[in-house]
């Protein structure tokens, strides 16, 4: 092996060269200057952003989208603890990421020095392993367990602190080297259990979630249920997982579940979860599947043994990433006459019922006729993000996801995700449409970031749903407490004017008709976006007003 005298900060960025990084987002600060010097001339490319919880993000968006760790760089104390939003994220959906923090020197811990934060005992719920580095010559050995953990088992995000004086120690230290991803394979006996099990079903249901998916198992999972003609539902927030017009599809497990679906899944005689973990939100706050014993017969395929009969009992438990599992699913044959055809095709209609988009609805503008001018004119890779609100039922439930990696939404329900996750996805493919659907609330929480798509010529577009609440909040408040409105109503900012001030394009709707052209103008401006959508705060929902739902409590 070869070694030369480095300095800290320039062996971090060569053990991010070597492992195949291409592109990190950051906010400086100077606890940790020498890093950013390396990066001078690494080619590895900055973002620069506004706010460290939206830099988080942008790194969880590109991990999302690629399966490999999304880098952020943050400086410490309230840089660290701004990005703790977007570590949350990639904890609860199992994003590979790793968030490198400057941290003081070594010789002042534990004196509540400035900004000084002791990341172990902060982090430890928000991440898979926190780390500091306090001998530079150990810094290849860190990164690689660093890139290990994120991607292994169940992928999250890690932690490693940089000490601003151990970043400037010049040392010797072996040329770093790529680490090595390790794959889980079911066994051949699990297999030809399954396939026995699925043989003697009358009534299969598979769900598909999580991460550790490709393209090339997701198009392998859609022949084998096109062989099988099995029922196939998506885990919240995972839809790109199977093409919506497939015949095999039957929905999604997610919050406000088709009742025909969560019948179907209720009264399944064999349920395959492949990749989720069918937490609160797909599993309809825990009753779509009773704990610990579910009444159907479980198969639950998972990269990482700890979380197979965590929560839910299964019959076949198979410790398996979900691409390898696919891969093994291949030379299965199917019944001669499988049984499962009928029940499969009424899901489907079902499905294509309920994801029909409502005409009506109150005030001058109908997200209804809305989504379905996007269905027709919005390409079928374009790639959408959204951060949370009851705007987004619109997209999750309307929405047809035809194509794989097309879909960058927080599984945790985390608001303020959607316009960082876009300027992340338009950076990774600047040859697809990126689509980001906010609330007015949503847009807030990170809308600064819209001047870094402005700095890096990104072209995104945002639909802001205006309606000058926090919808979701309102909602439940009138249900719970109704006519009592309570810090739910919002002012908001000149959207268009807002995006025009930071040199991008912005189209105001308020009419439904007016939101076609908007939306053509604003592709064709070659600008980063926004359309604002005035809508009523009375359409809460497709299907209920917020009056309904105060007159119903």
């Amino acid at each position: 092996m070869n070694t030369v005298m480095k300095t800290g900060g320039q062996l971090i960025v060569e053990a991010l060269k070597a492992n195949g990084v291409k592109r990190i987002s950051c906010v400086p600060g100077e606890s940790y200057l020498a890093v950013l010097d390396a990066l001078y001339e690494s080619g590895i490319e900055v973002l620069v952003c506004r706010q460290e919880g939206g830099a988080a993000m942008m790194a969880d968006s590109w991990g999302r989208l690629t399966g490999e760790p999304g880098i952020c760089m943050v400086t410490r104390g309230p840089g660290a603890t701004n990005a703790s939003a977007g570590l949350h994220i990639a904890r609860q959906d199992s994003i590979p990421m790793i968030l490198f923090v400057g941290q003081i020197g070594r010789d002042m811990k534990e004196r509540e020095a400035f900004q000084e934060v002791e990341y172990r005992r902060a982090f430890t719920e928000f991440a898979k392993w926190v780390g500091e580095i306090d001998d530079a010559r150990r810094i290849p050995e860190f990164v690689t367990r660093a890139f290990a953990v994120a991607t292994s088992g169940r992928p999250g995000p890690v932690v490693l602190t940089l000490p601003e004086d151990m970043l400037v120690e010049e040392v010797e230290a072996p040329d770093a080297r790529p680490y090595m991803p390790v794959e889980s394979h079911p066994g051949t006996s699990q297999i030809a259990a399954f396939e026995t099990m699925l043989k003697n079903a009358e009534r299969p249901m598979f769900i598909l979630g999580g991460t550790r998916w490709s393209e090339q198992a997701v198009a392998d999972f859609q022949a084998f249920a096109s062989r099988f003609k099995v029922p196939v539902g998506c885990s919240f927030r995972r839809q790109m997982l199977f093409d919506h017009l497939h015949p095999s599809y039957a929905g999604d497990v997610g919050i406000g579940i088709n009742p025909v679906l969560a019948k179907a899944v209720k009264e399944t005689d064999l349920l395959v979860l492949i990749g989720s973990r069918m937490s609160e939100m797909p599993s309809s706050s825990y009753t779509l599947i009773d704990i610990p014993y579910p009444k159907q017969k479980l198969v639950h395929v998972f990269p990482d043994p700890e979380e197979l009969g965590r929560m839910y009992r299964p019959d076949l438990p198979i410790c398996a990433a979900p691409a390898e599992f696919v891969a093994a699913l291949k030379d299965l044959e199917p019944p001669a006459a499988p049984i499962w055809a009928e029940r499969k095709s009424a899901l489907h209609d079902s499905y294509l019922k309920w994801s029909t988009p409502p005409e009506s609805g109150p005030g001058p503008v109908r997200m209804g006729p809305i989504m379905q001018w996007i269905e027709k004119n919005v390409p079928d890779d374009a790639i959408f993000t959204n951060g949370a609100g009851n705007y987004a039922t619109w997209l999750h439930r309307f929405h047809r996801f035809r194509k794989y990696n097309t879909q960058s939404a927080p599984t945790s329900g985390s608001m303020g995700y959607g316009l960082p996750a876009a300027v992340a996805a338009k950076q990774l493919f600047p040859e697809r449409e990126v689509v980001c659907f906010a609330g007015d609330g949503c847009f807030m929480m990170h809308g600064q970031e819209f001047i870094t798509a402005v700095r890096y010529g990104l072209p995104i577009i945002t639909v802001l749903v205006n309606n000058g609440i926090y919808g979701t909040i309102r909602m439940h408040q009138e249900r719970e407490y109704p006519g009592r409105v309570s810090a739910t109503d919002l002012v908001n900012p000149d959207f268009v004017a807002y995006a025009k001030a930071f040199g991008g394009h912005g189209e105001l709707v308020e009419k439904t008709e007016e939101f076609g052209p908007a939306y053509e103008r604003a592709r064709a401006s070659g600008k980063p976006s926004i359309i604002e959508v005035r809508l009523d705060p009375e359409a809460i929902t497709p299907a209920r007003t917020l009056t309904q739902i105060r007159e119903k409590a």
